[in-house]
């Protein structure tokens, strides 16, 4: 007798339900992309650094960095050869989980890169690819300050 036979009304019921369960945690697990006017907005990767000197102070924005989620990008503030300030220009943004990891990310990889006066930071969990492009932006950054 076939397994979905009428006499098994139960059976037809399990496989049906485990059927959709599967069916929405596939869905559930995809990753949506970018709209095309996002991805327009996004600025074109940089191979370059741009900065501006103020009396002592130079503004320095470091290289984009393009990383699985999207492309990382810093500015930093140097004083008489000390980082002053650090604020990321560009990061990923596409979605809400995005937003939350750098919400709570971005503020401790900056507190981190002040303390250390370098790009040797470590990793936020949870965001190690922005963390990653983070840290070469900062170094591409830094190492445009100092020539």
């Amino acid at each position: 007798m076939h397994a979905l036979k009428k006499n098994r009304p139960l059976r037809r019921i399990v496989l049906a339900s485990a059927a959709t369960v599967s069916g929405m945690v596939m869905l559930l697990s995809l990753k949506p992309h970018a709209s095309p006017a996002a991805a327009l907005a996004v600025p074109a990767p940089s191979s370059s650094s741009s900065g501006s000197t103020t009396a002592g102070t130079k503004t320095i924005t470091g290289d984009t960095i393009q990383t699985r989620w999207g492309p990382v990008q810093v500015r930093i503030t140097v004083k008489d050869g000390k980082l002053t300030d650090v604020t990321a220009v560009t990061y990923p943004t596409d979605n809400p989980r995005d937003q939350e990891i750098n919400s709570y990310a971005l503020p401790r990889l900056r507190s981190e890169a002040l303390q250390a006066q370098s790009a040797d930071i470590d990793t936020v969990s949870g965001a190690t690819y922005t963390s990653e492009g983070y840290r070469q932006s900062l170094q591409s950054a830094l190492d445009s300050a100092g020539s």
